[in-house]
């Protein structure tokens, strides 16, 4: 009897020790909602803000190099000159051509003359009647008008003329290579007598490569995690190792809108001012980067968040009784903060030292 009583009372205590535990006084803490800022170190890439490789546009024997690697230019600099012997030939031939039809123009011109003058004398003796006959007034009109109409074939060939003439000129100015804007001659490719040509599958290395340096392009890898809170137009510091111990600044640009398939990241464009010449492009930076979530953020004590090898939860108080709540944790918000994410709300009461003692549906007091 009394064997049986001492392991009814033992069955008792056994199935009340959760509950005693549930019962036990917890501390409750909201959670509360906040925009979170943070750095976080990002690699970038300095790139030109412009550049370009500089080809001939005609094929022609380089006469003069103006330049050279690490020359600076400004726009419309010349950097080279081309040689094409046969355009030479052809300018003559151009010149002389014009020079013939408006010698055409000006003897069409001289028969129009005398032609309008006969018909107007005889149009005039016209008005004494028998003075001449009708039939010599009309075919003096209409040598008027067919020397008028030579006037004008001849004018037509004039244009054709100096149009070609001009399509010579201009092939002549593409001799003078120069630069479309002011830069950094960062390559050069040629020497005097060498062929250059324009781009092209088979085409010569270009003359020069230009880049603008005064002004960079920092390119950073936003990770996806991170993309939702970009602003443009804020500023971002960076460092360069080649300057240790100097932070630089840059602009929130350009934003690519697209993500990075393999590296599951967006690239986002700052520009970079360098006037002094101290970045250049190629030089590798460790970017500030500033992460801010698109909107507020829930944060809860780190301590208020219980893993196990099942879940991950918190412990919310619903009506006086312990209510376990999925969570995913974020990025540290605090010293002793983390973010979550799950089916929370703000101003929710949660159990700030949790653990998995403490029994879903248990009583807190």
């Amino acid at each position: 009897m009394n064997a049986h009583r001492g392991w009814t009372t033992g069955l008792a205590l056994l199935f009340l020790t959760p509950l005693l535990c549930a019962q036990q006084p917890v501390e409750l803490t909201p959670v509360v909602s906040k925009p979170i800022e943070r750095k976080l170190a990002l690699p970038g890439e300095l790139r030109p803000y412009q550049e370009v490789a500089l080809h001939a546009k005609v094929t022609g024997f380089v006469e003069r190099v103006l330049v050279d690697r690490g020359s600076v230019v400004k726009k419309d600099q010349l950097l080279a000159t081309l040689d094409v012997p046969e355009l030479a030939a052809q300018r003559a031939e151009a010149e002389a051509k014009v020079q013939a039809v408006e010698a055409q123009r000006a003897a069409a011109e001289a028969r129009l003359a005398s032609e309008q003058g006969t018909y107007e004398r005889l149009q005039a003796a016209s008005a004494t009647p028998g003075a001449i006959s009708g039939n010599e007034l009309t075919i003096a009109g209409k040598s008027v008008d067919a020397a008028r109409a030579q006037v004008l074939a001849v004018e037509s060939s004039v244009k054709a003329a100096r149009a070609a003439a001009k399509a010579v000129q201009d092939m002549e100015r593409y001799l003078q290579v120069t630069a479309p804007f002011d830069g950094v001659i960062t390559e050069r490719n040629v020497h005097p007598g060498a062929l250059a040509g324009p781009s092209g599958d088979k085409a010569p290395a270009p003359l020069f490569r230009l880049e603008q340096n005064t002004r960079l392009r920092l390119v950073v890898a936003v990770p996806e995690v991170d993309v939702s809170g970009i602003e443009v137009h804020a500023h971002v510091t960076f460092t360069a190792p080649a300057w240790p111990g100097q932070t630089f600044t840059g602009v929130i640009a350009r934003v690519g809108h697209s993500m990075d398939a393999k590296t599951r990241s967006m690239a986002v464009e700052l520009d970079v001012p360098n006037a002094r010449g101290q970045l250049a492009p190629g030089m590798y930076a460790t970017v500030n980067w500033p992460v801010r979530r698109a909107r507020p953020s829930l944060i809860v004590p780190a301590s208020s968040v219980v893993t196990t090898t099942e879940r991950t939860f918190v412990i919310r108080a619903n009506n006086g009784a312990a209510e376990w709540v999925d969570v995913a944790k974020g990025a540290a918000a605090g010293p002793d903060t983390v973010e979550v994410t799950g089916a929370l709300t703000p101003g929710d009461r949660i159990v700030k030292r949790a653990s998995d003692e403490i029994r879903d549906g248990a009583r807190l007091k």
